[in-house]
């Protein structure tokens, strides 16, 4: 659960871009606030339907609490009401794309019992003035880098000067770049209500470094 912080103590944690069900009890064990996996096609971290939904298991296996993500990007609604139907459906689904404030309306009507992320990538202030306008339809934003070719898991990491004194109605979530190593300059400036980290944790595309993870998840929980 990704909530508004209301002390210096409730920095969430989300590990992105699982592909092995072999990886998803391990990494759930740690005890962190969600998962995702990835469900855009053209990435080299794309989850087909059928793992996906082992995937989820093997993380209700360890802890229902968990947030299971699946992260989309354009889906037509349609296709959104096929995933709402899956055997193990998400509990969040992470809109990365160009979506729409009538989108993420509409979304949230149809399917008010799943959380709704959207994901804004950031370059300039610029970037964060049209943010406001999705707040009332979404339960939290993502702030993730900008890049020409990719949507996310670049390895890039937000400008966080960007981000400092800037104030969000909803919870949101610092991605982009993200390891141990940087959490301390991260939390010197600025109190994300969720850090989200995938690239930065991997030996290769969609395969985890677990002890990386442990890395993080433990520099985390010493900041807050």
């Amino acid at each position: 659960m990704i909530r508004k912080s209301t002390s210096k103590k409730s920095t969430a944690i989300k590990i992105c871009g699982l592909t092995k069900t072999s990886q998803a009890r391990s990494i759930a064990e740690f005890q962190i606030n969600a998962i995702g996996v990835i469900g855009i096609k053209n990435s080299p971290r794309f989850v087909p339907e059928e793992e996906c939904i082992k995937i989820f298991n093997e993380i209700d296996k360890v802890s229902s609490s968990i947030e299971k993500v699946l992260v989309i990007a354009n889906e037509k609604l349609e296709d959104v009401k096929c995933i709402h139907k899956r055997l193990t459906p998400p509990s969040v689904i992470q809109l990365h794309g160009n979506e729409s404030v009538d989108y993420c309306r509409k979304l949230k009507n149809e399917f008010p019992t799943i959380k709704l992320w959207k994901a804004f990538r950031l370059k300039s202030s610029n970037d964060l003035e049209n943010i406001s306008q999705y707040e009332k339809n979404i339960d939290a934003i993502l702030l993730d880098a900008w890049d020409d070719k990719s949507l996310g898991g670049t390895g890039n990491r937000v400008p966080i000067e960007l981000l400092i004194n800037k104030t969000f109605k909803a919870p949101w979530i610092l991605a982009g770049g993200i390891s141990a190593e940087i959490i301390p300059e991260i939390f010197s400036k600025l109190r994300p209500d969720g850090i989200d980290a995938s690239s930065r944790l991997e030996i290769s595309p969609g395969i985890k470094d677990i002890k990386k993870i442990e890395s993080l998840v433990r520099e985390i929980r010493e900041q807050n």
